[in-house]
């Protein structure tokens, strides 16, 4: 339940000092909120007026003085565009003509325009596939020899309506190559499932991450498929539009607490501004079967995040409908798996969660297990301390009442 270092895939265990599980203590404070604990949400499919499926999902998410919007869509590669705004009152306004047209901006607005307190995107646009045959560095960088990646905006998705739930506040986009020469999708499919959350909770499944009321979900689920090697990798590039002129930042947090995912010791985020308005947040780990757990886990490498300006990104219509053409986009690629242990490769099945919110992420607070270790860690020195107090004080006692002798 503890590391003493980097974090590390393995279960063993080690000594830490009681100052430093001290810091680590006072350091676990409670996640920080937008400010409202709990909220109204609502999933709905916005209607295309050409009456086909064009695979639009607004989530809206009402609090006492704000309102969230998520706007995930499989137009072109799959994305979302966020905005938070300080009114209850505030509405998505979606002009498909726009929206469809070569040139999109301003086909996708939130009324009031000046109620909107921050806005961003993130864009999913390859899917890579490595062969790590005879790579044993799980660190490599590429992981194995690419294969051509997927283009994802060259993929056909279902209609979303069919797996929309409001009860669980879920929706899955399900996909494949429109062109698939190998039949490597013909049993399989790419999957994108969204879920969003009224209140602050942790779901049961691994990876458990810590949600509130101002964050939703996304799991990827690649399952089917047929592998290009005998012992393939896969990952995604992640595209997002940078702050600015420059790229959001990328951090690393660690814990000493992996009871909510067992050997993971470490959360990965990308934060908008500072303090963050916005971020995104990951464990490092995938599974590959469906019931994640330890034997499953799988070790995810994440690239540094760069500028996009080098090489031509596929276009999302709804970011460039609510951006406009801007071209600060900065992407990294996140990996899974090694060329040992468990793979894709033992039942053709890989998942992996973030979580995408507003405000500064949530932090996850200690378990009450690791709590008990740390109060009997830094209880027992003090313990000692005051009973070798107590025996010198008696001791002292016990020779102050001697009568002195002539």
């Amino acid at each position: 339940m503890c590391d003493c270092g980097e974090p590390r895939w393995g279960w063993g265990h080690c000594a830490l000092s009681p100052m430093l599980l001290l810091s680590l203590l006072l350091s676990a404070a409670p996640f920080g909120l937008l400010g409202e604990k709990t909220r109204q949400v609502s999933l709905e499919v916005i209607p295309s007026w050409l009456g086909s499926p064009q695979n639009l999902l607004h989530i809206r998410a009402v609090g006492t003085n704000s309102t969230l919007h998520y706007v995930w869509s499989s137009l072109g590669p799959p994305a979302v565009v966020l905005m938070a705004t300080n009114t209850p009152h505030s509405t998505l306004s979606v002009n498909w003509s726009l929206l469809l047209s070569p040139e999109p901006d301003g086909g996708l607005m939130v009324l009031p325009k000046d109620s909107i307190q921050f806005s961003s995107a993130v864009v999913f646009t390859k899917l890579l596939e490595f062969d790590s045959t005879n790579i044993s560095d799980v660190a490599a960088k590429p992981p194995g020899k690419p294969y051509l990646p997927y283009s994802l905006a060259d993929f056909s998705w279902n209609n979303i309506s069919d797996s929309l739930d409001p009860t669980t506040l879920t929706a899955t986009f399900r996909g494949h190559p429109i062109h698939d020469p190998t039949r490597a999708f013909a049993n399989g499919s790419l999957a994108f499932r969204v879920q969003a959350f009224s209140r602050t909770s942790r779901p049961a499944q691994p990876p458990r991450l810590l949600h509130t009321a101002d964050t939703c979900q996304l799991e990827v689920a690649l399952v089917g498929a047929s592998p290009r090697g005998n012992h393939s990798l896969f990952g995604l590039e992640v595209a997002t539009l940078g702050q600015g002129p420059e790229c959001p930042s990328m951090q690393k947090q660690h814990s000493i607490d992996d009871e909510y995912a067992p050997a993971v010791f470490q959360l990965d985020q990308l934060l908008w501004g500072s303090p963050p308005s916005g971020f995104v947040q990951w464990r490092p780990v995938a599974f590959s079967q469906k019931q994640g757990g330890r034997e499953s886990a799988l070790p995810c490498q994440a690239s540094l995040l760069h500028p996009t300006l080098a090489y031509p990104l596929p276009q999302s219509p709804i970011v460039r409908a609510f951006f406009g053409s801007q071209n600060n986009f900065c992407a990294f690629n996140l990996t899974c798996g090694a060329s040992t242990g468990p793979g894709y490769w033992d039942q053709h099945y890989l998942s992996w969660s973030m979580l995408l919110g507003v405000g500064p992420p949530p932090v996850d607070a200690l378990s009450p297990l690791v709590l008990g270790i740390m109060a009997v860690a830094l209880g027992a020195p003090g313990l000692m301390l005051l009973g070798g107090g107590l025996v010198l004080l008696l001791r002292h006692k016990q020779h102050s009442e001697y009568s002195s002798i002539n």
